[in-house]
């Protein structure tokens, strides 16, 4: 064996020696880490030793690479033990201080987020009014998104819809009045149903988003007036709110209500001024009304889809937003919170 290897040998045994030594010096894993550097890494002690393999020759370099893996083997040993030391003694010393006598931590409660809040709260109101909840799928065919409800292939009204279709006659259902249409085909009249649930429009902005909460309702039987329809859907916002709310109804056009009107209330954010201090209000846009939610008479053709005679009976429909009454129930600006998981926004519902 020549000097150089002899020598290579002597100091891959003298790192593992100075290694050993030295291992019970670091107290911490901050410690150990630096010690491992020093001797394990890119620029450490094994790899400075290893450039000494350059100047061997053919027979002496295989010897050499072996003894270095074994000490490579040997210094990650040593290190890893005293990690292992180091991390049970830090375990002993977090149970020393441990108190198992004391009371727990009890977890941070939850709560209803304020969209659910206002689900429920609008449909204890309208069942206290006789209505009865149902509910069905969010993935509908076009006939009962659609044709049912007065809007065939080409009508205009479907641009309205801005509609997220899944295929040419299956779409994500756009409002809930296909449950009333699904209602309407399992019963005869008298029929007062309420159909809760999510729908889904190409639209995002602050008092809109692609995913959000209808509340739609149904009446037919005989003699159905819109004299009937005013004073429920009245009834119903000042339970809501409350019986100062002021209430008043405009004349609109949807294709499944003749006539048809939408509702308007004093806007709660701003108290109906159009101002919050000096400064306009966001969501009734300076006007100090707030549409909540559109109705009118059953259009006959509605009726004729799903069996019912126009002559024999009457109703009224109506629906309304869920965000749009958690905005103005909790003085939320902005829709957008409601889908934005901010714990901070959610926990001043608990």
């Amino acid at each position: 064996m020549n000097e150089t290897l002899k020598s290579f040998l002597e100091g891959l045994d003298g790192l593992t020696l100075e290694c050993e030594a030295r291992r019970g010096q670091a107290c911490s894993l901050k410690d150990l880490d630096a010690l491992r550097v020093e001797f394990l890494g890119r620029k450490g002690k094994l790899a400075e030793a290893m450039t000494a393999l350059v100047r061997m020759g053919p027979e002496e370099k295989p010897v050499a690479g072996r003894k270095a893996n074994e000490v490579k083997a040997e210094l990650t040993a040593l290190l890893e033990s005293r990690q292992a030391e180091l991390e049970a003694a830090g375990a002993q010393g977090a149970l020393a201080g441990f108190d198992p006598s004391l009371p727990g931590r009890r977890p941070a409660p939850g709560s209803l987020h304020p969209v659910t809040l206002a689900m429920q709260e609008i449909c204890e109101v309208l069942t206290g009014l006789g209505f009865e909840v149902v509910a069905g799928p969010e993935v509908e065919n076009d006939w009962n998104n659609f044709e049912a409800l007065n809007m065939p292939p080409d009508h205009p009204a479907r641009d309205m819809q801005d509609t997220l279709y899944i295929s040419d006659s299956v779409v994500l259902r756009t409002h809930t009045s296909p449950l009333q249409v699904r209602t309407m085909l399992s019963r005869r009249p008298p029929v007062a149903v309420i159909a809760p649930g999510k729908v889904y429009r190409r639209d995002s902005d602050i008092t809109h988003t692609p995913m959000f909460h209808q509340i739609e309702g149904l009446l037919v039987d005989k003699s159905v007036s819109m004299a009937d329809l005013r004073g429920t859907l009245t009834a119903f916002v000042r339970q809501l709110f409350s019986a100062d709310t002021r209430v008043r109804f405009r004349p609109s056009f949807f294709p499944f209500t003749e006539p048809s009107a939408e509702v308007d209330i004093s806007c709660m954010l701003c108290g109906g001024s159009g101002y919050i201090k000096t400064d306009p209000c966001r969501v009734c846009k300076k006007t100090g009304w707030v549409e909540i939610l559109g109705c009118g008479m059953v259009d006959p053709n509605v009726f004729r889809a799903v069996g019912y005679d126009p002559e024999e009976f009457t109703g009224f429909a109506f629906g309304l937003g869920v965000e749009r009454v958690a905005m103005l129930k909790y003085g939320i600006g902005d829709l957008r919170m409601f889908f934005e998981n901010d714990v901070r926004f959610l926990e001043q519902f608990s």
